[in-house]
């Protein structure tokens, strides 16, 4: 066993690079691919921000031209709502979270050298990065953006004739996503053999830390249903482009019967879905992993009920390619399909609420440390229960159906999957940003951001929910035709005025980060007093993460306030002294 880690150590290691170039931007490191990552997503997710912010002051303010902009028809503003979505999920949610942070602490947090396949991992970032642009050049080209939604669907999506930004536009979103596609796969290859190959002597699979479960179980996912999302891909582009009829049946389109038939829409949403709600796990997975890891750091108590947490985000994952048909009610799917997709999907539910419980069995009792990485992980464990309170009701056919068109739908997918994740990648932030840069990131200006995010996400999000009950139609660009509409007006005002200044206060996070790098306190090399293998390296890591010395792993990752022991906590690899939880 030794002799085949050492072998796997050496195989997967390679030299330091010398120039800028191999250094910085194709670089085999994991550390700077995961800041590559990082920063991708950090500019993505301004982007998406700004498209929020132009469709929240056009729907309160229909007919005010923007500078630059002009008057926003209902068309651009479907554009808008497309590209932000679109964004936000694929460049955000799925990029920071698993590309990068999960490839710059898996290998450091299982003691190896490297991800498995370095240059892989190299291509998988600069695929992304490329789609990426692919995505942002939709903007530029004749007839913009494309308006069929971020979830694609067909006939609209498939016939470039159907409307504005469904032609040169469309077809660069459809590559886009193909291109993210390839660059998940390789990435989640990766993930997979790196946790299953490259694990140091004495770390077994049950000694790994939480945050390694999510990464490795997040990758499966990806490997499972990102293929499935590129093959509609390019399904979809033959249709576009080669006269095909996957998608679209016999339809007239602008009075003109379509050269197409006996293709079906409904096979698309079932591709789509089938990659779209693992998608939803793939966003909130590595949140619930880092969640875990924070709540056990800064309460001083090993996580309550180590195995039970695993074993509920395997459920979760396993289950979360069960389920994908909640969200096709309104298709017409027989009511027995509907019902097995209900049961599933309340099932689903068992395994999040054990993860939400050991969470407050950890925090009760504990020595609780609020530093801004506990903060954020309370509010995601805040968000998570709020935004899945209102995913039972949706997993009822009788009820979705009136709902499903509506706001009570984008407050919840917005909470459970937008928000929380993006608490997650708060709390990763501030929390390994030591390790990551060397210095502290203040305190006072992360507590300033915690609440003014908090509370404005709250907001925002929880009155779309009463919007949606009153029957206020999602993806509509304007309130003001119809009386009922109309008189809901005022509580859309609220919520914009609400996301202008959540929005404005993600500039105080801007400006820690980027100060902090250079101005920041210096950090130690275990600030957090934290246990895992990634604080005992140097700060910032060396290149090969260990400076030649492979750890030996000899305790499990949260082993706090353990009888006997020198200190409140033992380091996983500390030779074993005292006995262990």
């Amino acid at each position: 066993m030794a002799t085949r880690e050492i072998a796997a150590h050496e195989i997967h290691a390679h030299a330091a690079p010398q120039g800028f170039i191999r250094k910085w931007v194709f670089s085999l490191d994991h550390k700077v691919i995961g800041l590559q990552y990082y920063f991708l997503a950090l500019t993505a997710v301004f982007v998406g921000m700004f498209l929020s912010l132009l469709m929240r002051i056009h729907l309160i303010w229909p007919n005010v031209p923007l500078p630059l902009l002009g008057e926003i028809k209902p068309e651009t503003y479907l554009s808008l709502l497309t590209m932000h979505g679109t964004i936000m999920v694929f460049f955000v949610l799925t990029t920071a979270p698993q590309g990068g942070f999960g490839n710059y602490f898996l290998p450091i947090q299982i003691g190896a050298a490297d991800m498995a396949f370095p240059v892989l991992n190299m291509l998988s970032f600069w695929i992304t990065f490329l789609g990426y642009i692919v995505m942002l050049s939709a903007f530029f080209v004749v007839g913009g953006a494309p308006l069929h939604g971020w979830t694609g669907y067909p006939p609209l999506s498939a016939l470039p004739t159907a409307g504005p930004g469904e032609g040169a536009g469309a077809d660069l979103w459809v590559i886009s996503i193909a291109l993210f596609c390839v660059g998940a796969l390789m990435s989640a290859l990766n993930f997979i053999t790196t946790t299953l190959d490259m694990r140091a002597r004495g770390m077994s699979m049950m000694r790994m830390p939480l945050t390694c479960w999510a990464w490795f179980i997040t990758a499966i996912l990806g490997l499972l249903a990102f293929g499935v999302l590129f093959s509609a891909g390019i399904l979809l582009l033959l249709d576009r482009n080669a006269g095909t009829s996957f998608f679209v049946p016999l339809v007239v389109v602008n009075g003109q019967l379509a050269a197409h038939k006996g293709g079906s829409p409904l096979l698309w949403q079932h591709l789509f879905w089938f990659f779209g709600h693992p998608e939803v796990y793939i966003a909130i997975l590595p949140a619930m992993g880092l969640c875990s890891q924070l709540v056990s750091v800064f309460s001083r108590k090993p996580i309550f009920g180590y195995k039970a947490m695993v074993y509920a985000m395997l459920s979760i994952g396993f289950l979360g390619f069960m389920v994908w048909g909640h969200h096709m009610f309104m298709s017409g799917m027989s009511p027995y399909t509907a019902f097995a997709f209900s049961v599933m999907t309340m099932a689903i539910g068992v395994p999040s609420a054990i993860k939400t419980f050991n969470w407050l069995g950890t925090l009760w009792g504990g020595r609780i440390r609020l530093y801004s990485p506990m903060l954020f992980a309370i509010g995601f464990v805040s968000l998570f229960v709020s935004g899945g309170i209102s995913g039972p009701f949706l997993a009822q056919p009788v009820l979705d159906i009136p709902l499903h068109d509506t706001y009570f739908v984008t407050g919840h997918f917005h909470l459970i999957m937008g928000v929380a994740s993006i608490f997650g990648i708060f709390a990763a932030t501030y929390y390994w940003f030591p390790k990551m840069f060397g210095r502290m990131m203040s305190e006072s200006l992360a507590r300033w951001h915690f609440w003014f995010t908090l509370i404005g996400t709250y907001a925002i999000f929880m009155p779309m929910h009463y919007l949606g009950m009153a029957g206020a139609t999602r993806r509509y660009s304007q309130f003001t035709e119809l009386a009922y509409l109309r008189d809901l007006i005022p509580l859309q005002k609220f919520i914009t005025y609400a996301a202008i200044v959540t929005i404005a206060g993600q500039f105080i996070f801007l400006f820690n980060l980027f100060w902090s790098m250079k101005y920041g306190k210096k950090a130690g090399d275990n600030p957090w007093e934290a246990t895992t293998l990634e604080w005992t390296t140097a700060t910032p890591p060396p290149h090969d993460n260990f400076a030649g010395r492979t750890p030996t792993v000899y305790n499990g990752p949260y082993e706090y306030s353990v009888p006997g022991a020198p200190r409140d906590y033992v380091m996983q690899n500390d030779p074993t002294t005292v006995a262990a939880h």
